[in-house]
C-alpha cells in the first residue's frame, strides 16, 4: 500500500525524545484506591474546588516534607549517587491542542507544599490555555526539539546525569491522568524518580492511584507507606485547605 510522509512536530519530537531517556529507568509500580471521603466532601462544599491534579501534586509534596526519599534523584556523573533536594519539584502533565495537534507538555510546579492550592490549580490551568510561547517549560521544550538529534540526545543525557541539572528540567516527581476522558488506568512512562496517576473518583468515594518508581531509588515497603500517608494528607490538609477557601 502507498502511504503519505508526514513531517514530525517538535511536539512529537520531545515525547519521542522522553520515551527514549525513560526507557532506561527501571520503574516497578503499586496501585491502590484511596478512600477520599472527607475530600469528597470538601470539594462539595467548595464554590470553586480545586482540579484533581493540584490536589495531588501539593499532597505528594507535603508527604514528600517528611520523607526524604521522594525528593532524591539516582544521578551518574561524574560517579553514580543520590542527589536529595531541600523541596519537591512537581512537574505536571498537560493536555493541550497546537495547531490541530494533540499532545501532552510538561509544566513545572516548584516547591508545590509551600505554594497555595489555589495558587496551584491556577498554575496548572493557565499551563492549558495559555499560548505556549508564555510558558517557561513550554518554551524550553520547543527550543531543545529544534536541535538535531545528535544535540538533543547529548542535551538530554547532560540534563539527566547531573544533580542540579536533573532537578531544574525534570523535577522530582510527575503526575498524570487521564480521568478527564473516562476511568481506566495509566501506567505511564517518565525520566523518574516518582510518577503519580490517578483514575475517576468513585461514588463510593474511593479513587485509583498508581505511584510508578525508580527502583534503585527505594524500595516498595516505602512507597505503600507513602501511599497511606497520601491518604491521610489528601483528607486532612488539603480538606482543610479547600474549607477554609470557601468559607
Amino acid at each position: 500500500m502507498r502511504g503519505t510522509k508526514r513531517k514530525i512536530s517538535r511536539l512529537r519530537i520531545f515525547v519521542i525524545d522522553l520515551m527514549h531517556a525513560s526507557m532506561r529507568v527501571p520503574f516497578i509500580s503499586l496501585s491502590r484506591p484511596l478512600d477520599i471521603g472527607p475530600l469528597a466532601a470538601a470539594r462539595a462544599k467548595a464554590a470553586s474546588a480545586p482540579g484533581w491534579a493540584a490536589m495531588f501534586v501539593k499532597a505528594f509534596a507535603i508527604v514528600a516534607k517528611d520523607e526524604p526519599v521522594l525528593r532524591t534523584l539516582y544521578v551518574k556523573l561524574p560517579r553514580p549517587h543520590f542527589f536529595e533536594l531541600p523541596r519537591s519539584i512537581a512537574m505536571v502533565a498537560v493536555a493541550r491542542v497546537e495547531g490541530g495537534e494533540e499532545c501532552i507538555l510538561p509544566e513545572k510546579v516548584p516547591a508545590p507544599e509551600e505554594q497555595p492550592l489555589a495558587a496551584i490549580d491556577a498554575a496548572i490551568r493557565r499551563a492549558k490555555t495559555a499560548p505556549v510561547e508564555q510558558i517557561p517549560a513550554f518554551r524550553k521544550i520547543l527550543m531543545a526539539s529544534r536541535l538535531p538529534l545528535p544535540l538533543r540526545r547529548l542535551s538530554w543525557a547532560l540534563g539527566l546525569n547531573f544533580g542540579r541539572m536533573r532537578a531544574n528540567n525534570f523535577g522530582t516527581f510527575g503526575v498524570t491522568s487521564v480521568s478527564a476522558y473516562g476511568p481506566g488506568e495509566l501506567r505511564a512512562l517518565s525520566t523518574g524518580p516518582f510518577l503519580l496517576s490517578y483514575g475517576v473518583a468513585g461514588v463510593d468515594n474511593r479513587i485509583d492511584v498508581i505511584l510508578r518508581w525508580d527502583h534503585r531509588v527505594t524500595d516498595a515497603a516505602v512507597i505503600a507507606r507513602v501511599l497511606s500517608r497520601l491518604e491521610q494528607v489528601l483528607n486532612t490538609e488539603i480538606s482543610a485547605e479547600i474549607l477554609a477557601s470557601s468559607s
